[in-house]
């Protein structure tokens, strides 16, 4: 069995679409395609989503800040959504929703909408307990963070992101990448919010950093649990102030960071804040989760 479905979304419904050769990764499905613009996440008991209408949403808010004239058939992409993910064989998905810049007529389509679909494994609970470590991305930067663009994503490099959960494991690579902006701060990582913990209160930066869904939610939910927030980017310098960090995404949840270019983050251990978070989250996330059927 192939480990991706891609689809394309037309007037008549979803209609499956050949894969090419050799696929590894998504952006392997979409060679030789206009890229535009492109949303991630995964479901929750199997076709269950979690601020799915905020995703969309901010699809919508990429193509304007492109200039887009396009407009989503928003319930035309729920149905789509929900038949694909009820149907499909997996437990778990990643949903990758994108929207070309034209349409995909080498695929045999007219449509500018694809959803493409692969099994997904959440990270096992030992990963929270042991923490991930990350290093940072040399000369890669976002140009415009508030777009969620396809052409950045393929310019991160293939240990970034989401990736071999072994490997992140055992150490051997970075798990993640960590963006810094001109002065040395520390944005977010390729495919993921970053988080630090400094004298008890959390940190995250304000601007110039993608609007993650995850984020938003953990932006409400911090302040709810007594914790102090500050909208600032801390300094790769500062890292030895640091007593805690994570990185966030619809795909990780909260997930703790404990070494940062291989300097450990406090006593390179996950700690109290970051469980604390993540417990909260996961509530969150068990009583707000639905199917996409509009």
């Amino acid at each position: 069995m192939s480990t991706f479905q891609l689809y394309a979304v037309e007037d008549a419904g979803p209609r499956p679409l050949p894969l090419p050769a050799g696929a590894t990764q998504f952006i392997d499905l979409y060679r030789g395609l206009a890229l535009g613009v492109y949303d991630a996440f995964r479901t929750f008991d199997h076709n269950k989503f979690l601020y799915l209408n905020r995703h969309l949403a901010r699809t919508e808010r990429s193509m304007a800040l492109l200039g887009w004239t396009y407009r989503l058939d928003r319930a035309r992409l729920l149905r789509a959504l929900h038949a694909v993910v009820t149907a499909a064989p997996w437990p778990e998905m990643r949903v990758r929703l994108d929207v070309l810049a034209a349409p995909a007529e080498a695929l045999g389509t007219t449509s500018r909408e694809l959803i493409a679909l692969q099994p997904f494994t959440p990270p096992p609970p030992e990963l929270y307990e042991t923490g991930v470590a990350v290093g940072f991305a040399a000369g890669l930067a976002r140009q415009r963070p508030l777009a969620k663009t396809a052409d950045f994503a393929a310019q991160r490099p293939a240990t970034s992101g989401l990736r071999g959960l072994e490997s992140a494991a055992a150490g051997d690579q970075p798990y993640e990448l960590l963006l810094l902006d001109s002065a040395g701060r520390i944005l977010e990582g390729t495919g993921t919010n970053f988080w630090a913990v400094s004298d008890g209160t959390v940190y995250t930066a304000g601007d110039n950093v993608l609007e993650g869904i995850t984020r938003e939610i953990l932006l409400e939910l911090i302040p709810s649990l007594g914790l102090p927030l500050r909208l600032e980017a801390v300094a790769a310098d500062d890292l030895g102030a640091l007593t805690e960090a994570a990185l966030s995404g619809s795909s990780r949840a909260f997930l703790p960071v404990v070494s940062i270019a291989g300097q450990p983050v406090g006593d390179g251990r996950p700690g109290p804040v970051s469980r604390r978070i993540l417990a909260a989250y996961n509530a969150f996330v068990a009583a707000n989760i639905k199917t996409a059927n509009p």
